[in-house]
């Protein structure tokens, strides 16, 4: 029986498996949010050392380091997390949000990337149905959370999770799943080439650099998968948020204006925002401008 003749016979049960997938999902992202950056980082420095020919004086670290090596621990008393500790939400709740060993705080933070993961997994699935674009879609909301986080933390968007996804959005337009492989391949091209050259320009003008080149690749990303024609709608979108989340923080908070901010997350919502609304914005506002 197909999926969506299943789906037809008991919704119910497989909304339920998609807010336990996403919880799943949403266990492993906060590991890759942690980890990933550390990684990378320790990736970076050796390969300094040996472009720079500098021989550490310390012995090396052969402790493995990577998103499956070691187990997760507290990071107070270094306990390691038993698997019935570490299911999603639920033992965050049972724990009382404090380690069990040493009874430090947990952070809230873990259970809400769960559970923000897993009320997206079932919107995805809810909105687009039992898709082929749902399914393209669920992995792609999975990476731009992690992204959104990683920038966050870090102001960094890893390479190793924007391009793979870049090329999908390219390979996913051949069968037309979501626009068709000449507007993919201009969105991703414009997408690049626009932020880069206003890069360039401010740089040219205020001797700043006002982003990264991750942005750069993250709204090729977005070209490639939804087409240049969003290009548009989504600066629009992610332009508005992030001056407004700005604009709270320097007020409510007292950040000061210098202080860069991360224009990744802002970017990746307004990418998921149009991902599944985005023909709906554009006719609301073709017709308001009474050009549709």
């Amino acid at each position: 029986m197909s999926i969506h003749g299943l789906l037809q016979l008991d919704p119910a049960t497989l909304y339920l498996f998609c807010l336990l997938l996403g919880a799943t999902v949403g266990s492993f992202l906060n590991v890759v949010i942690y980890r990933l950056p550390v990684m990378l980082e320790q990736e970076w420095g050796e390969q300094c050392r040996e472009l720079l020919d500098v021989k550490s004086t310390d012995a090396p670290d052969t402790t493995p380091f990577n998103l499956a090596t070691p187990s997760s621990r507290c990071s107070h008393c270094e306990h390691e997390i038993r698997p019935w500790e570490n299911i999603p939400v639920v033992s965050y709740l049972f724990l009382k949000g404090r380690c069990s060993s040493c009874k430090a705080a947990i952070s809230p933070r873990y259970p809400l990337v769960e559970l923000v993961t897993a009320v997206l997994t079932l919107f995805v699935v809810w909105h687009m149905g039992f898709t082929w674009q749902a399914a393209a879609a669920l992995p792609l909301t999975w990476g731009l959370i992690a992204l959104s986080l990683i920038d966050y933390d870090h102001k960094l968007l890893p390479d190793i999770i924007v391009i793979p996804f870049l090329w999908l959005g390219l390979l996913l337009s051949m069968p037309g799943v979501f626009t068709d492989s000449q507007s993919a391949i201009i969105g991703a091209a414009a997408g690049y080439l626009s932020l880069w050259s206003v890069f360039q320009l401010f740089r040219l003008l205020t001797g700043k650099e006002g982003m990264g080149y991750g942005d750069f690749k993250l709204f090729a990303l977005f070209g490639a998968w939804l087409g240049w024609q969003y290009l548009p709608l989504i600066i629009l979108i992610s332009s508005v948020v992030g001056a407004l989340v700005g604009v709270v923080l320097i007020v409510l908070r007292g950040r000061d204006h210098t202080i860069p901010i991360p224009f990744g997350p802002y970017l990746a919502t307004a990418g998921w925002i149009s991902m599944l609304w985005g023909e709906q914005i554009n006719h609301a506002y073709l017709t308001w401008a009474g050009l549709a």
